[in-house]
């Protein structure tokens, strides 16, 4: 079912609505349209799906009246003075802030939230337009930062957990799987030619290939795998509850996620490569012996030409 539009200008023809329409029920994003008052007027269909009300039901309605009841990361209800969106109507400025929505079953929706101004044929601010989505795990990455800079696990270069703080994430998981059975497998990649990289371009450079690598694994892994530097030019991902073939699986996404990733440098960019090794953890495995056969396995992939991936 297409969302419904009301309010806007009887001037535009009904095909150019259509396409409108067309376009907005389309984004992978939420997105409504306010008038002046707060009302809304326009509701995509990605909106329902991430808030849980249906278009028919908040059209007309103001965003504070008792069903989205916006808070801040603290708790405290925008809807009573600090709305993103009131504000951007006021003064006609833009706005990126972190909320959290009341979706329709009675939780809380963690969502980022971009609202721009809408203006009239004289410049002024006739009403406003919210595009958000869902950004539960990109909070709880950076939320994982704080807790391991708090707790002396964080390596400042990379912006990931430091090689402390896997050693004790492999003895946990370790722990629950000889309790529990509970499989777990992990993976280690390591740039190509990284003492090539540092040589040639300059360990500015080098620590800035660093960072893109670790940037790649932070979004392309989920929030239950802990992601971190092993030290020098090598990473670790430790993965709970997966098969040997979702391992595979999510080895490659990781070789080929940073093979297409590259380093700005000037007029240039630099293309960053890992090799890969990957191993399921086995019974009687100590951290030590799961890593040596992760190693081996990368050791392999340098061996076989670099930039794939061996399990």
């Amino acid at each position: 079912m297409e969302s419904p539009v009301a309010d806007f200008p009887t001037s535009i023809s009904s095909e150019a609505l259509a396409l409108f329409k067309h376009i907005m029920d389309s984004l992978l994003h939420g997105l409504y349209v306010t008038d002046q008052e707060l009302r809304i007027t326009y509701w995509n269909q990605a909106a329902e799906k991430v808030t849980g009300y249906k278009a028919e039901e908040v059209l007309g309605k103001r965003c504070g009246d008792n069903f989205l009841m916006q808070d801040d990361c603290s708790g405290c209800l925008l809807c009573e003075g600090e709305c993103p969106l009131g504000r951007t109507i006021k003064d006609g400025r833009p706005r990126r802030v972190d909320v959290y929505f009341h979706h329709r079953s009675g939780h809380k929706v963690p969502v980022e939230v971009m609202v721009g101004p809408i203006r009239g044929r004289d410049a002024e601010v006739v009403g406003a337009v919210e595009l958000f989505h869902d950004n539960s795990r990109q909070r709880a990455v950076r939320e994982r930062a704080k807790e391991l800079a708090k707790l002396a696990f964080f390596d400042p270069t990379s912006r990931l957990g430091n090689r402390r703080y896997l050693e004790q994430q492999l003895t946990r998981h370790l722990g629950h799987y000889s309790e529990s059975g509970t499989l777990f497998g992990i993976i280690l990649a390591d740039l190509d030619e990284f003492k090539k990289i540092n040589d040639t371009y300059g360990h500015a450079i080098g620590d800035a290939a660093l960072v893109r690598v670790g940037k790649t694994l932070s979004n392309c892994f989920r929030a239950s795998d802990v992601v971190g530097r092993w030290g020098g030019d090598e990473f670790m991902v430790i993965l709970p509850g997966v098969t040997k073939e979702a391992l595979a699986r999510a080895s490659e996404k990781l070789r080929s996620l940073v093979a297409q990733s590259n380093v700005p440098m000037d007029d240039s960019l630099i293309q960053v490569t890992v090799s890969v090794g990957a191993a399921m953890a086995n019974p009687g495995d100590s951290w030590e012996s799961l890593l040596k056969r992760a190693d081996q396995r990368l050791y392999a992939s340098k061996q076989a030409g670099r930039n794939r991936v061996t399990l």
